[in-house]
């Protein structure tokens, strides 16, 4: 069975950082990165129309050698989705084909609906709303 959803790309990266300063430093300041979301939780920048976020790094997150989206690095990859009814087609065959999924919910930092999934590693996807 082949899921195949319709998309025309990312919507958005989010990555861990340890220092949200010396990120900014580098992305903004040395990279010239815009900056396009800056609160205590999130700091983003524009890439072309690519929305890249980073959210603080938890120190040591239990976890060892298993993918966990609370230390540096990766947190998760959302690809981007414009119709509602497919977010809806997808959630449902991620949810028959046995995937580990969210269902279709709506992100508290954006209101915009999602469905967030795993991947083998354990490696958190989305398909997100554009």
């Amino acid at each position: 069975m082949s899921i195949q959803p319709k998309t025309k790309g990312l919507a958005h990266v989010a990555l861990r950082s340890s220092d949200f300063a010396r990120t900014r430093a580098f992305y903004h300041d040395l990279l010239g990165l815009p900056i396009a979301l800056d609160t205590p939780e999130i700091l983003g920048f524009s890439i072309g129309s690519l929305f890249l976020g980073f959210k603080k790094a938890e120190p040591t997150y239990p976890g060892g050698g298993t993918f966990t989206p609370f230390n540096v690095g990766l947190d998760h990859i959302a690809i981007a989705c414009e119709d509602e009814a497919e977010l809806h087609r997808v959630a449902d065959a991620l949810q028959a084909a046995g995937v580990e999924n969210t269902g279709v919910k709506t992100d508290t930092v954006q209101p915009k609906q999602y469905v967030a999934f795993k991947d083998p590693d354990r490696i958190q996807w989305e398909f997100y709303m554009v």
